[in-house]
């Protein structure tokens, strides 16, 4: 049995998400957050002393961090998301992406986030946090191939990943227009049933 332990309003989500994509049973194991502070429960420490989620739990074994979650995943369940070790380029250009989800693309974002409660304070910070965002934004753009997708031609492990920051983009920071490639492949992901599903989940 794979267990997951879940965080409501967070990239976990992306977790469920594949979970539900490739069909596998697993067990649900939500957290909220704290309504005031929006902070992760001190729950999640028994888990693990991280604290943090999403966690995996396959074969006895606990696995944490998203991009070895969904590559472990995929491997098992649905290679297919995976390309082929025969094909250099798209297994280099893989293994790069899933973890610029999750460290390049997210550093900006995550600044800007904690930067905005400060104020005026931040003001210096900001035209780097900024000049970064475009950067990673403008990269990402650029990364989309004419299916709609990265790496692959179809959904693959690394849309999985990179879902996070593109939703950030077009939704949090509001730049459809800027990145219509962006927001196209967030739009086609959103209405995906099984992407539902797992939102619903997440909801209730």
């Amino acid at each position: 049995m794979i267990k997951l332990y879940h965080l409501n309003r967070s990239r976990s989500l992306r977790i469920m998400w594949l979970l539900e994509e490739i069909g596998v049973e697993y067990e649900l194991c939500a957290f909220q957050r704290n309504s005031e502070t929006f902070l992760a429960p001190e729950t999640l420490k028994d888990i693990h002393p991280l604290g943090k989620a999403p966690m995996l739990e396959i074969d006895g074994k606990l696995i944490t961090e998203s991009a070895a979650i969904v590559e472990i995943l995929c491997q098992r369940f649905a290679p297919q998301m995976i390309p082929a070790a025969t094909d250099v380029a798209a297994s280099l250009e893989h293994l790069q992406l899933m973890h610029f989800a999750e460290g390049s693309a997210m550093t900006p974002l995550l600044l800007g986030i904690y930067t905005s409660i400060l104020g005026e304070a931040a003001a210096p910070l900001q035209p780097r946090i900024q000049s970064e965002t475009k950067n990673h934004f403008d990269y990402m753009e650029g990364l989309i191939r004419p299916s709609g997708h990265f790496v692959l031609d179809e959904l693959s492990a690394v849309d999985v990943m990179m879902l996070f920051p593109a939703q950030s983009a077009i939704h949090r920071l509001g730049l459809a227009e800027t990145y219509p490639k962006l927001a196209a492949y967030v739009a086609a992901i959103e209405v995906r049933p099984v992407f539902q599903r797992a939102v619903a989940r997440d909801n209730g």
